[in-house]
């Protein structure tokens, strides 16, 4: 089957030899636009999934084949700036020639075999891109983390996935280094630097001399490509497999019809790289031709956002929600987005006030989807189709999307109930392969024919999506998803707090936020509560990632639980959002 895709891409090559302008230039569009229609046939479950994929052999070298025939236009493949000057820019023949290089530190350099597993915890650096690309080339399983990663997260992280190598900066280098003795399976670390590190192999230093010569692995489609760890309601966060395909070939849809990306857009996603937004954007961009733009933005700035949009040709953007509301809270009159044309959010719920100010000011719609790091888009509103604001759209092909009861029956229109992804009597191929090592979660999200999301909402009966809220206990924080168990985990380990309790709390610019309800052991209940508090919030900062720490405390003398000694959360957050 991988060779049926090499044959069509060479057929359409060779068939488009004839279009030519009135000035004797070749055409770039029908040979790409048909390459790319073939993807989109397979994404949409029109066409069989092949049975041997690699996004690098199959797509990215195919553009680079069309790039040369000159079918795509002079847009780079790839831009970095970093807001002081430094810019990267890299076609997609440049793209294969570096990622080449860095497929030979994986596999000859550091010995990495396919299946063998490796960490990603960068910043918006450009080696996180080439990283990403060599993993795919070499069938090493990439596993993103986001740069806040503290020597807890990343000790659990490291013994869960018995990951053999990480690739990090010189910032969580000492975190690393302090819990490699408690990581057997680590046995490669690679430094993303300008300078040294005893113990670890430089990155920057290894690309400059490594080969450019390098054969991609031949991989299944279902063989694993990435694991994302996704937090939840109890326990530890769990392993999200996807395979080669399920990302490879089930954002090429999307990336047309809810990214509306063609050949000469320019695409900036401002997600952190360790989120799954970041390899949503790569591969709806890259297998649609499109240049993916990037800005380090160490942190988020609401100007530095803007003077960006004003001073380069970006044509589309997707920002969380809370994003958004940092930006309409500026003088956008001020701005000219000269190229921008097409605005996208997700990741968390979009308030109908902030699409009408953003729209207000710039003439631009806000086009919101849902997914979830286990799926591919699940919702959206497409470019150009009717809103209905404070919705997420509707059902995002391939997937049935259902309103279903908690026993997996199928709702009537305007029932609240679970969003459902139908499984059966066939799986989509564009999901997740499973929860590693833990088949009874697995096995938990699924009801009757169709994956439980967690999520609550009804449809109208135009086929329209209205999100609810939260099955689970899940706080989602500017798009953070956090687990209330790893915030109490933290709280737990100060010597001041008795017991806690983590819910989500309604916050104007977040969307919501983490507070922590505590009960205070009797040597520290007559402390100055403003102190305590801040104390317990830099403990959670040091313990865990700083973006999990809650912004709320509330000193409590007892917790609502049922009658078995089991903590009500979700009389907690009933109470913080007025229920």
């Amino acid at each position: 089957m991988r060779l049926w895709l090499r044959c069509r891409v060479l057929q359409v090559l060779k068939s488009s030899r004839g279009f030519c302008g009135s000035h004797g230039h070749l055409s770039p569009l029908p040979a790409s636009q048909k390459i790319v229609g073939t993807w989109e046939a397979i994404s949409l479950g029109r066409q069989p999934v092949p049975e041997y994929f690699n996004f690098a052999h199959d797509v990215l070298d195919v553009w680079s084949q069309l790039e040369k025939a000159g079918h795509r236009p002079p847009n780079p493949a790839f831009w970095w700036v970093d807001g002081k000057g430094a810019e990267v820019k890299w076609s997609f023949e440049e793209l294969g020639h570096w990622s080449r290089k860095a497929a030979n530190i994986l596999a000859s350099t550091c010995g990495l075999q396919p299946g063998d597993r490796m960490m990603l915890v960068l910043p918006r650096l450009p080696e996180w891109w080439l990283a990403s690309v060599a993993c795919m080339r070499t069938g090493v399983v990439m596993i993103p983390g986001v740069s806040q990663l503290t020597e807890k997260d990343l000790k659990y992280r490291l013994q869960t996935s018995r990951a053999k190598s990480i690739i990090t900066s010189d910032a969580l280098a000492p975190q690393v280094d302090a819990i490699s003795a408690d990581c057997p399976s680590l046995r490669v670390k690679l430094l993303v630097s300008d300078s040294g590190r005893p113990g670890w192999m430089n990155f920057r230093e290894l690309l400059r001399e490594a080969s450019a010569e390098h054969t991609c692995v031949q991989t299944k489609s279902r063989d694993a490509l990435a694991i994302y760890f996704t937090s939840g309601t109890t326990g530890n966060p769990k392993m999200v497999e996807h395979s080669q395909s399920s990302y490879g070939l089930g954002f090429v849809a999307s990336g047309r019809q809810w990214v509306a990306l063609t050949e000469s857009d320019i695409f900036w996603n401002t997600t952190d790289t360790g989120w799954v937004k970041a390899a949503w954007t790569l591969f709806s961009a890259w297998s649609n031709g499109s240049c993916i733009f990037v800005h380090e933005l160490p942190r988020v700035n609401a100007k530095v956002i803007l003077n960006t949009l004003s001073k380069f040709p970006i044509t589309t953007l997707c920002c969380v929600p809370t994003i958004f509301r940092l930006l309409v809270q500026e003088d956008l009159t001020r701005y000219q987005f000269h190229s921008l044309r097409h605005c996208l959010t997700g990741g968390e719920a979009l308030n109908p006030d902030v699409r009408e100010k953003w729209k207000n000011q710039t003439g631009l719609e806000l086009y919101e989807g849902y997914g979830q790091s286990e799926t591919v888009v699940i919702c959206a509103n497409p470019r150009g189709s009717t809103i209905k604001a404070g919705s997420m759209g509707k059902a995002s092909p391939p997937y049935d999307v259902q309103i279903v009861d908690d026993e997996g029956h199928i709702l009537s229109p305007g029932e609240e109930g679970n969003i459902a992804v139908r499984v059966r009597p066939t799986r989509p191929f564009c999901f997740f392969n499973c929860y590693l090592d833990n088949p009874e979660k697995t096995a938990a999200s699924e009801r009757g024919d169709f994956y439980i999301t967690g999520d609550r909402a009804h449809m109208d009966k135009d086929g329209y999506f209205w999100f609810m809220g939260r099955s689970d206990d899940v706080i989602n924080s500017s798009s953070y998803r956090i687990g209330p168990v790893e915030v109490e985990s933290a709280l737990a380990e100060h010597p001041a707090v008795l017991e806690s309790a983590v819910v989500s709390s309604p916050d104007p610019t977040r969307g919501e936020v983490v507070k922590a309800f505590i009960v205070l052991s009797p040597t520290y209940s007559s402390h100055d509560p403003e102190a305590l508090t801040r104390e317990l919030q830099e403990h959670v900062k040091r313990v865990t990632a700083p973006y999990k720490y809650p912004r709320k405390v509330a000193f409590v003398s007892e917790l609502p639980k049922t009658v078995s000694g089991k903590i009500q959360r979700s009389k907690l957050r009933s109470q913080e959002w007025g229920r």
